[in-house]
């Protein structure tokens, strides 16, 4: 008995909690049988659909970014047609890859920065609302 409270008090000196350990004397000799209802699978309340796909909300966002970005205020051009334009002028020297100077990445950046944030806020909104969070 003497053996098993030192034992005891040396891993209960090692721990930051000692509340968690209970002394030698009030130890169960066997541990507690849990009570399982699924056959001995452990479940948890993690919901498998968590991203809650919706095609209507990537239909929407696209169409949403697609109109505000095609109206030409950038010298007379738009976003997405400057983006476009870049991408075949990179294409026209297809193995070689863009520079790090060219325009392509500046419009790609903007265009996508764009459409990600449109199809964000319309998860957030099209979920909020069919969800009644507001």
């Amino acid at each position: 008995m003497a053996a098993t409270t030192a034992a005891v008090s040396t891993v209960v000196g090692l721990g930051t909690c000692s509340g968690f350990l209970k002394p030698a004397s009030v130890m169960v000799k066997k541990p507690p049988r849990m009570a399982n209802r699924r056959g001995g699978r452990i479940t948890c309340s993690f919901q498998r659909d968590w991203l809650r796909r919706d095609l209507n909300v990537i239909g929407f966002g696209l169409i949403g970014w697609l109109a505000p970005s095609s109206i030409p205020v950038i010298n007379g051009n738009s976003l997405t047609g400057l983006f476009f334009q870049s991408i075949g002028d990179e294409l026209s020297h297809f193995p070689t890859p863009p520079a790090l100077t060219s325009q392509f990445w500046l419009w790609l950046i903007c265009w996508h920065l764009g459409l990600f944030l449109c199809l964000t806020f319309g998860q957030i909104g099209f979920k909020g609302r069919t969800e009644e969070y507001f």
